[in-house]
């Protein structure tokens, strides 16, 4: 662990289940009001337009494909008259899995069990990114940041039966047990997050990241564990465990579609998306201003990409742990730069919390009575932005 950790370490303790879940019950309570004035705002915008609100969040765009998955297993595909090939093997299958385990075991359909699963695992991801943030700084910076991570404008899919919720909350807790030494703890959550999206690949890159320091560390100290006293026998099992849920599923798919190792390339490829380096991004961009309203969103695009270059230079000059610098350098890049819909973009970069310590370090210093009124004005912002995205785009 880097000096900053073991400071926050030795100055907070470790307390037990019921202790931190008490120190976290701010952040989980301010979080469940932000996410339940959001599914209001949609509830009532969806009436107006007498739509049906629990239908937009579950069986729309990927939730359908999700519980396809978990009713029919793989092998459903669409052509289209461009001649792409939309496969349900481009669906990472944590979250089919637990929709089948909860329509076997429960009264729930598939897309019930998702949306409860969705619920769940978002209360679990603001509970994870409270303790590394409280870890890494303090515990009012913790619900801050949970508080941030609230009210984003797209944090409307933190409640649809969608992946983004599981994995946050998979790959925060990675990240808080490798902070925290517990180096099997973060490789079974990191392979199980790799499980969950194709950016699990992102958790493994951090657990090996400091795993390596961590050997580096021990090395140069002769010893055999880590600064914390973790045997390094548990570090090389974290290391080992980390990436067989992203590495075994796209060794299967390269093997179901006969296609090898790189198999899982070629399903991305049938839906368009691949890693081009940000030149689609850039095109898109590019595009915007060849008309005056399009040019507005073009500048506001490039200031919204640079905002994302500052966070991470801020994120680097605090001296966040190398484990969160590679995490969220890694989220941001691949959401950037792939060949994805840019309106899958925004959800994209969702994973990427430790983007919001540096705002969220700047909000604790306010005081109460002046940060409430902000946090309360984005999130009627956000809740009324996301009631009137998911009836209208939404996150394809």
């Amino acid at each position: 662990m880097t000096d900053l950790e073991t400071r926050g370490a030795a100055r907070r303790g470790a307390p037990g289940p019921s202790g931190a879940l008490r120190r976290a019950a701010p952040a989980l309570l301010g979080y469940a009001a932000v996410r339940a004035l959001g599914l209001l705002a949609l509830a009532l915008w969806s009436a107006a337009r007498d739509k049906s609100a629990y239908t937009l969040l579950t069986a729309r765009w990927d939730s359908l494909w999700y519980t396809r998955v978990a009713e029919l297993g793989y092998g459903y595909e669409v052509r289209l008259p461009s001649g792409d090939v939309h496969s349900n093997l481009a669906f990472f299958p944590l979250l089919p899995w637990l929709e089948r385990l909860g329509a076997a075991v429960t009264p729930l359909s598939y897309a019930d069990t998702g949306f409860v699963v969705s619920l769940l695992a978002s209360l679990a991801a603001a509970w994870g990114i409270f303790a590394v943030a409280e870890h890494v700084h303090d515990r009012r910076v913790g619900v801050c940041a949970v508080l941030l991570w609230a009210v984003l404008p797209v944090g409307v899919v933190q409640s649809m039966a969608y992946s983004e919720s599981l994995f946050t909350a998979l790959a925060a807790w990675s990240l808080y047990a490798v902070l925290t030494g517990r180096w099997v703890t973060a490789g079974a959550l990191a392979a199980l997050a790799g499980l969950t999206r194709p950016v699990g690949l992102a958790v493994t890159a951090a657990v090996w990241a400091a795993a390596v320091i961590a050997f580096a560390r021990s090395r140069s100290e002769g010893g055999a564990g880590d600064a914390s006293g973790t045997p390094g026998a548990r570090r090389v099992l974290g290391m080992l465990l980390a990436p067989l849920g992203a590495a075994g599923y796209v060794l299967w798919v390269g093997h179901r579609t006969g296609k090898g190792p790189l198999g899982y390339l070629d399903v991305q490829a049938g839906w368009r998306n691949g890693f081009d380096g940000g030149a689609a991004f850039a095109r898109f961009v590019a595009a915007q201003f060849t008309s005056f309203p399009g040019a507005l969103a073009g500048i506001g695009l490039i200031v919204g990409v640079a905002l994302l270059v500052w966070l991470y230079v801020v994120c680097v000059r605090q001296r966040q742990p190398l484990p969160l610098l590679v995490y969220a350098g890694l989220v941001t890049v691949l959401a950037l730069c792939a060949s994805s819909y840019f309106g899958s973009k925004p959800r994209l970069l969702l994973p990427a919390f430790p983007l919001l310590f540096p705002p969220a370090v700047g909000l604790a210093r306010l005081r109460t009575a002046r940060s409430a009124p902000v946090v309360c004005g984005v999130a009627v912002a956000a809740a009324v932005y996301g009631a009137f995205w998911l009836n209208g785009s939404g996150p394809p």
